[in-house]
C-alpha cells in the first residue's frame, strides 16, 4: 500500500509510525505540512492509497480528505476534541486516557473513529506520556486501523461531537506558591512539559519551568530557592519542596536551571547526593544502580537524553566504580531515552562553542573507551528506550546489545552537520559490516528493533510487556557458567590487546575529521545546531524522508 505521512515534524511518534509501516513493507513517503498548496501538490504527485497524520497541528485541506482517505491520530479518548488534550487530561487528573484514529472531515477531530486504544494515566510529564503510553497506543490503534480497513463488515464509530475542549492557557498552568501543594505544583509543570512550560518569575527573572521532582527532606518558605544540584534548583513549597531541572527565558531555549539563573543563585548551597544512588528516594538525581548479586543495572536519567560534559564525566566515574563491583554491567539509560549524545542546548548557549563542544565529545568518548576496554567484566546495553546519534554509539560499545521491540534508533549524525565520533567507525562496522555502516550513516533514517536485529546491530529483541524480566534472565544466563565467563573475558582481553592500536586510531581519525566541525565558526554544525535548538520550522521536507 502507498501511504503518505502528513506531519508537522518528524517527532518520536512519526518516526515510530514510519518504522512500523516500512517493516510491514508499505511504500511510505513523508510530507511536512508547511502550507495547503504544498500539501495538495504532494498528494497529487505521490498518489497515496491513504494518508496518515500521526502528528499534525494544521487542518487538512478539503481538497485532500475528499479525494483520499485521510486519518488523524488524536491523543484523546472518544468524545475529546481539540488541542492540548494531554495537558488537560493531566490537569484534570484523568485516570484513563487514550488515542483515537479518526477519518478527516470538515469537523475538527470530528470524523468517524476507525480504531482506538486506551491507557492508564501515569504520574509523569506530558512529554513522557506522549513518548511512551501515547506512542505505544497509537501504534496499536494504527495496526487496528489497517485490519478494520480490510474488513468489509467493519462499521466505524461515530465521534461524539462534544464542543472543542477549552484552550489551556498560562493561567491554567499558573502556580500559587501560597496555596498549591508540592504535588499540585508538579502536576502543573508536568502538564506543561515539554511545551510551553509553566510561566514563572524566579529571582526577578521571567521564565518557563520544566522537569519537576518531589523533594522528601529539604524544606523552605514557599518559592524560596533552598538548594541546587547538578544544574537543578530546589524550591520550597507549603508542604515540602520541589526540584526544577530546566528553565527557559522568553525567546530563548531550554537550559539547566542554574545555567539560566547564574549569579542570581549566589549563596544557594549545593546539596550533593552520592555519585550513584543504590535506591530510589524522593529527590532529584541522575545516576542510580540496582545490584542483583554480581549484576549491576546502571540508570542514567539525563533530561531528553542529552549528555553535557559534566554528566559524561560523572557517568564515566560511575562505570569505572561499578567495574570493580560486578561481573556484568548493564547500561539502562533513562526513563524516556537511552541517550541522545552530546548536549546541543548547552553548546548553543556557550560563549566558547568550539572549546565546550570539543570537551563534550571527548568526555563521551572517555565513557566509551572505558566500556570498550573493560576486559574484566561483561557489558550489556539495554536499549529500553529510544536513542539517537552519539547515544546509539554509546550503546554499541558494549559486548551484548538487547532492545525493546518498541524502540527506535537513529544511528547517524549528518542531519546536524557532524561526521561523528564515539568510536562509531569501529563499533558500527564491527556489527553490521562496512557497506551497511556507510549506508546507515549516509541515509540518516530511523531503525526499528526488527531491522536492527536483522542487520546485526543488536543481539536480542524482547517484548515490551516482559522487557525487564527477559533482560534480567538474559544477564543471569551470562553468569551461569563460571568457566564460560572467564573464557569470555580472556578472549576479550586478547582481542583488545591485538586491536587496541586500531581501535584508538579509529577515534583519532574521527576527531581529526570533526575538528573543523567544532572549531570553525562557519561550520554546518553551528548552523544546523542553532536551527535545531531554536526549533526552526522546516521550509521543505528533507529529501531523505521521501520515497524514491
Amino acid at each position: 500500500m502507498k501511504i503518505l505521512l502528513l506531519i508537522s515534524s518528524f517527532n518520536s511518534l512519526s518516526q515510530k509510525v514510519y518504522v512500523r509501516l516500512k517493516e510491514q513493507n508499505h511504500i511510505v513517503s513523508i510530507k511536512y505540512a508547511i502550507d495547503n498548496k504544498l500539501m495538495i501538490e504532494e498528494v497529487k504527485s505521490f498518489k497515496p492509497d491513504i494518508i496518515l497524520c500521526p502528528f499534525l497541528n494544521k487542518f487538512v485541506p478539503k481538497e485532500i480528505y475528499e479525494n483520499t482517505a485521510t486519518f488523524i491520530v488524536h491523543p484523546g479518548i472518544i468524545g475529546d476534541r481539540g488541542a492540548n488534550s494531554l495537558d488537560l487530561a493531566i490537569l484534570e487528573d484523568k485516570k484513563q486516557w487514550g488515542v483515537v484514529v479518526l477519518k478527516a472531515n470538515e469537523e475538527f477531530d470530528g470524523g468517524d473513529i476507525y480504531s482506538f486504544e486506551n491507557f492508564s494515566m501515569p504520574n509523569k510529564s506530558k512529554a513522557s506520556i506522549y513518548r511512551n503510553e501515547v506512542t505505544n497506543c497509537a501504534i496499536k490503534a494504527i495496526d487496528k486501523l489497517f485490519i478494520n480497513l480490510q474488513d468489509s463488515s467493519f462499521i466505524p464509530i461515530k465521534q461524539v461531537l462534544n464542543p472543542l475542549h477549552k484552550k489551556i492557557t498560562q493561567e491554567d498552568r499558573k502556580i500559587n506558591w501560597e496555596k498549591d501543594s508540592s504535588c499540585e505544583i508538579i502536576k502543573k509543570i508536568n502538564a506543561s512539559d515539554s511545551s510551553p512550560g509553566a510561566k514563572e518569575t524566579l529571582l526577578g527573572l521571567p521564565c518557563y519551568m520544566y522537569g519537576a521532582f518531589l523533594e522528601e527532606e529539604l524544606k523552605g518558605k514557599p518559592k524560596q530557592i533552598v538548594a541546587k544540584r547538578d544544574g537543578a534548583i530546589c524550591i520550597g513549597t507549603i508542604d515540602k519542596a520541589v526540584w526544577i531541572t530546566h528553565l527557559k527565558e522568553e525567546n530563548y531555549f531550554k537550559l539547566p536551571s542554574t545555567y539560566v539563573l547564574k549569579d542570581r543563585l549566589k549563596g544557594v548551597v549545593e546539596k550533593r547526593v552520592p555519585l550513584v544512588l543504590t535506591k530510589h528516594i524522593d529527590t532529584f538525581y541522575e545516576l542510580r544502580v540496582e545490584k542483583e548479586e554480581e549484576i549491576a543495572y546502571l540508570y542514567f536519567n539525563f533530561h531528553n537524553g542529552a549528555m553535557s560534559t559534566a554528566q559524561c564525566i560523572r557517568l564515566k566515574y560511575a562505570i569505572d566504580y561499578l567495574k570493580e563491583e560486578c561481573k556484568v554491567l548493564v547500561l539502562m539509560g533513562g526513563e524516556d531515552f537511552f541517550s541522545n549524545g552530546i548536549h546541543l542546548n548547552i553548546l548553543e548557549d556557550s560563549k566558547k562553542q568550539g572549546e565546550d563542544g570539543w570537551s563534550n565529545i571527548n568526555a563521551i568518548n572517555d565513557i566509551i573507551k572505558s566500556l570498550i576496554f573493560s576486559s574484566e567484566i561483561i557489558t550489556v546495553t539495554s536499549f529500553g528506550k529510544n536513542a539517537g546519534a552519539g547515544g546509539v554509539f554509546l550503546g554499541l560499545a558494549s559486548d551484548y546489545i538487547v532492545i525493546n521491540e518498541e524502540v527506535v534508533l537513529n544511528p547517524h549524525y549528518k542531519t546536524l552537520g557532524l561526521s561523528g565520533s564515539e568510536y562509531h567507525s569501529f563499533t558500527l562496522p564491527k556489527r553490521v559490516g562496512e557497506l551497511k555502516a556507510k549506508e546507515i550513516i549516509n541515509k540518516c533514517l530511523p531503525l526499528g528493533s526488527s531491522e536492527a536485529k536483522n542487520i546485526g546491530l543488536v543481539d536480542k529483541v524482547f517484548k515490551n510487556e516482559n522487557y525487564l524480566k527477559e533482560l534480567k534472565e538474559f544477564c543471569k544466563d551470562l553468569l551461569k557458567d563460571e568457566d564460560s565467563f572467564d573464557e569470555f573475558c580472556e578472549q576479550k582481553e586478547e582481542f583488545l590487546e591485538e586491536n587496541a592500536k586500531y581501535i584508538n586510531s579509529c577515534k583519532e581519525k574521527e576527531l581529526k575529521q570533526m575538528y573543523d566541525e567544532f572549531w570553525k565558526e562557519e561550520s554546518l554544525f553551528h548552523i544546523l545546531r542553532k536551527e535545531f535548538v531554536y526549533k526552526k520550522q522546516a521550509l521543505k521536507t528533507p529529501q531523505r524522508l521521501k520515497e524514491i
